[in-house]
């Protein structure tokens, strides 16, 4: 088997590349987690899906991909200008709402609905607001985390912040918990 074989890229993802380039953003998800966000959430048909930490929207598409037309996903970041470009991109989509917003914020006031799976790829969500983000996880619904394994543009002491949130979520009991070394260090959950 040949992982880096990826066949099913979402056609929108090489322009949103190339404007991830022509603007300098470095912090775009890579193909592995985009293929397993999307993998993951086809299997949640009629589903309710959240991202914090929309960036430009690359692991977006992915997701966007894999949802069937009943599902919605609302996704969310603080930075104004790649909240732009990914509605120019999504904004159409009315299955998807992109809301610019402090992520910690948007944790602390929403009220909806719970979610099916919740990419966390920002601060809020990950290392802050934790215990409420793991709240509005439906019983059987992921809890999906990346970059945990040591990054190149970790400023110092970052590693501890992973070991104590690694070490948080192994001893909840109302996770059933994968640690995958592969990509950019990924972490799975399923609300039990």
């Amino acid at each position: 088997m040949n992982d880096t074989n990826i066949q099913d890229i979402p056609k929108i993802h090489t322009e949103i590349t190339r404007k991830s380039e022509e603007i300098g953003f470095t912090m775009p998800s890579d193909l592995y987690v985009g293929s397993f966000l999307k993998t993951l959430i086809a299997s949640k048909p009629n589903g309710n899906f959240l991202e914090i930490g929309t960036g430009i929207g690359l692991s977006l598409s992915w997701m966007i991909e894999g949802m069937d037309a009943d599902s919605k996903l609302i996704s969310v970041d603080n930075d104004q200008e790649l909240i732009s470009i990914a509605s120019s991109y999504f904004g159409d989509d009315d299955r998807v709402e992109v809301v610019c917003k402090d992520g910690a914020d948007w944790i602390k006031e929403y009220s909806g609905a719970k979610f099916d799976l919740i990419f966390a790829d920002a601060w809020p969500g990950k290392y802050s607001e934790i215990d409420e983000v793991l709240n509005l996880i439906n019983v059987g619904g992921f809890y999906i985390i990346d970059d945990m394994t040591k990054q190149p543009n970790w400023p110092a002491g970052h590693e501890d912040n992973v070991i104590e949130l690694t070490a948080y979520l192994e001893q909840r009991k109302d996770l059933q918990l994968t640690k995958m070394n592969w990509s950019t260090g990924l972490i799975m959950a399923v609300k039990k």
